[in-house]
């Protein structure tokens, strides 16, 4: 049987409209030279033009594309116009725009009720996060849209047409590989990042707001449960807490943070989801942050295993701070210092005694030490617990101000660490917010402890003016510096059965209240679940961390002062 001659030769084959890149091309393309002379060709005519088998260039250039496209050589993420180029699918098959009067195809099939972009944006097949699209019908992620990717081929075998981009925020439909520019997609666009403008932002604490999800659930923005995955409500606690400090909560909101870490986009987008007003769930998930900050903490904070509060929050203000581009050294160079660091004096004493002639023990007095220092959490020590109670008190749970426990810095009274005596004053100025941990939990070598003392506190007007020490220069002498509650993070003991020796274990349960502005009342939350609650039985339950907002003095007042 006699091969069919090639009816032009290569090169103009080559030349013409072909599926394969030209890098591809350049590539597969095999030396003629090396072919060889063959029977019955002519000078200058490779075997391959008298064989007529170009298309198996053709196919090992596709195949050279693919292995490029699998190993992250090759990326989708480029506009449209070089999307036709670097795919190996025929021209026809990939439009950039929908065919006249069929603009709106496949968005019917669209489930919002089954988009949930909380969750860290990899891909569901390949567990990469670079390139990544959900799919608008079933919530999946998929990597690329290319004619090799994830969502391509996702496309083909499911029939799901629609997919976003999650960082560009551009809607595609799949094979066909358009853009869809429809303005029914825009609060799908708004939930992936929702923004709010400066004027939105300032309004949150000014105007009470109510609004409705998808399943036709009410909710406040701001104040929204957090899903707890497994162990991770001592973080949701915390992060609502911030999220309610208006200067830390609108920096985050407002500032563009495209060119920071990770930590502080995750953390900015997920503020901006807790204050979402067009939300599709009435609760957001802390996964993608949590994600990050396991990463980042060598997995000292995860979501499997409860972390105390306090410390999370001192390790996630000082890595926000550094990812600002907060310096160590240097003071108020982050926003999180601006707002939460303060000036601290701390005086120290050595005790020291000697034997007399009489061999009796004198103390003698050693010079004092003074130390300035800088804060962001104040401790706050309680009182030991009664050990022991008679039968009629046995129910009755202690109680103490929380002025007296503040007294710590009076700068007057005493303290014995070791054989040192300590005495702390707070400097002028104070910040504008501060962090008070209130310490229930201590460890000796043989148990771990917790003080069940019941601080009570009021809710608004707490005077800092007696623990400050005067500076006629910055305020007025007696003067008092009003503070107002923010956010109230509490702590529970729950016991519960256990099949170990002691038959029953303890464990530990974080609710937040926080104050909503706006309406001038309080909510509690815990996880999933958000009730109000009464100022006035605040101060029922055992208080762990606090944040207290520095009133503002106004003009009148000022120049009085001055």
């Amino acid at each position: 049987m006699v091969k069919r001659q090639a009816t032009e030769p290569l090169e103009k084959a080559v030349a013409a409209a072909s599926p394969a890149s030209k890098r591809a091309r350049v590539e597969a393309a095999p030396d003629v030279s090396e072919l060889g002379p063959s029977n019955g060709a002519s000078n200058g005519t490779s075997l391959l033009e008298e064989n007529g088998d170009t298309p198996d260039i053709l196919d090992a250039a596709e195949e050279r594309h693919e292995e490029l496209e699998e190993a992250g050589a090759l990326q989708d993420e480029v506009e449209d116009d070089d999307d036709d180029e670097r795919s190996a699918m025929p021209a026809a098959t990939r439009q950039k725009a929908p065919a006249e009067g069929y603009d709106d195809l496949y968005l019917d099939t669209i489930d919002r009720s089954l988009l949930d972009f909380d969750f860290e944006k990899l891909c569901s097949v390949t567990l990469s996060n670079i390139n990544v699209y959900a799919c608008l019908v079933c919530g999946k992620y998929y990597q690329g849209r290319g004619p090799k990717s994830q969502a391509y081929f996702h496309a083909l075998e499911e029939g799901h047409h629609v997919y976003v981009n999650m960082e560009t925020k551009k809607v595609y439909v799949l094979p066909e590989g358009y853009e869809v520019k429809s303005k029914s997609l825009e609060d799908i666009k708004f939930v992936v990042d929702p923004k709010l403008s400066k004027f939105e932002v300032a309004q949150l604490d000014k105007v009470p707001k109510k609004e409705w999800d998808l399943g036709g659930r009410e909710y406040i923005p701001g104040f929204v449960g957090m899903n707890n995955i497994k162990a991770n409500d001592y973080f949701n606690v915390v992060i609502h807490a911030l999220s309610h400090v208006p200067p830390l909560r609108n920096f985050f909101m407002l500032e563009d943070l495209s060119t920071t870490p990770q930590l502080t986009q995750r953390f900015s987008i997920l503020v901006r989801k807790i204050w979402n007003p067009r939300a599709f769930k009435a609760h957001v998930s802390p996964h993608e942050l949590l994600q990050e900050i396991s990463l980042r903490s060598s997995k000292r904070f995860t979501l499997t295993e409860q972390s105390d509060p306090v410390d999370f929050l001192s390790w996630f203000l000082n890595n926000l701070h550094l990812a600002l581009g907060g310096s160590k050294s240097k003071p108020g160079s982050s926003i999180i210092q601006q707002i939460f660091q303060g000036k601290l004096k701390v005086e120290s004493q050595l005790i020291t005694a000697r034997a007399d002639a009489g061999d009796r023990l004198r103390f003698e007095d050693a010079d004092v030490k003074t130390e300035i220092t800088r804060f962001l959490v104040l401790t706050l020590d309680l009182p030991a617990a009664p050990l022991f109670q008679d039968e009629i008190d046995r129910n009755i749970i202690p109680q103490v101000p929380l002025t007296t426990i503040l007294a710590k810095y009076d700068g007057v009274r005493a303290q014995e660490r070791l054989n040192t005596r300590v005495r702390y004053r707070l400097l002028h100025p104070l910040p504008p917010y501060l962090l008070f941990h209130i310490k229930r939990f201590s460890r000796n070598k043989f148990v771990a402890e917790r003080n069940p003392t019941i601080v009570t506190f009021p809710v608004r007007s707490l005077d800092m003016g007696p623990y400050v020490e005067p500076n006629p220069a910055l305020a007025a002498p007696g003067e008092p510096i009003w503070y107002d509650l923010v956010a109230n993070i509490t702590h529970e003991a729950i016991r519960s059965r256990d099949d170990s020796v002691e038959g029953e274990v303890e464990r530990k349960v974080w609710r937040v209240q926080l104050r909503d502005k706006s309406r001038e009342a309080w909510f509690e939350v815990q996880d999933l679940f958000v009730e109000g609650v009464a100022s006035e039985t605040l101060f029922t339950k055992e208080s762990y961390l606090q944040v207290w907002e520095r009133r503002r003095v106004t003009g009148r007042r000022r120049k009085n002062a001055a």
